[in-house]
């Protein structure tokens, strides 16, 4: 995706999302990042989507797919990109209502199907089945997560692979998070993203992708793939 494209991608879900928190209830959206991807400081905000630009280009480097499933689908922020890059994509998210707000200003693709993680677990999804799984800031909230990973890996076909991307939750990061404002407490993290890569070691191939930023690392993107 190159600037033009990306600028243009980033201010028409900057618009939605600030007309969104405008119609609901405060604190509401805080989990699934609505306020740092609408943030009026340029360069917190700047931070956060950069992050995912960053997957952004590494997953068009290996497009098309035929199945694409987007676990934490959160507000639906990658979903139009995914659904130009695939077939069919998957989004699930144990929280819908924020992925159905932004909805009604950006309407979901025909080739987007979502799912409620309350009602369907992933060991119901088809194994095998995916050329790609993105789960992108959501593994630090898991409860289980040895058992949510063993779950997405055996999504993934033969040569799939899976990219993540989460916090540090270092020091450095624990104090922007602080100067970000109230919204960004991180109370529901349960981990950094050195544990999720080192239990996710167990079970895959990591690569690295990227860290955000090499002189102040506050996230990491990376991948996976089976064996």
């Amino acid at each position: 995706m190159n600037s033009s494209e990306f600028i243009a991608y980033k201010s028409r879900f900057r618009s939605a999302i600030r007309r969104v928190l405008a119609e609901s209830e405060q604190g509401r959206l805080d989990e699934v990042g609505f306020p740092a991807y609408s943030h009026p400081n340029l360069f917190i905000n700047w931070l956060f989507w950069q992050r995912l630009r960053t997957a952004m280009n590494y997953i068009k480097s290996s497009a098309p797919y035929e199945n694409i499933l987007d676990f934490g689908c959160g507000s639906g922020v990658m979903l139009p990109f995914l659904s130009e890059q695939a077939q069919h994509v998957t989004a699930i998210d144990i929280d819908l209502i924020p992925l159905e707000r932004v909805g009604h200003h950006i309407p979901l693709d025909s080739n987007v199907t979502v799912l409620d993680a309350s009602r369907s677990r992933l060991s119901q999804l088809p194994g095998g089945s995916y050329d790609l799984i993105i789960a992108l800031d959501v593994l630090e909230h898991v409860d289980d997560l040895p058992q949510t990973l063993s779950g997405l890996m055996n999504l993934l076909n033969p040569g799939g692979q899976m990219v993540v991307s989460g916090p540090t939750e270092n020091a450095l990061y624990q104090i922007g998070r602080k100067l970000a404002g109230p919204e960004y407490s991180g109370e529901y993290h349960e981990r950094g993203i050195a544990e999720i890569k080192q239990e996710l070691a167990r079970l895959a191939r990591i690569q690295h992708i990227a860290t955000l930023y090499p002189l102040i690392p506050l996230f990491e993107v990376f991948t996976a793939r089976a064996g």
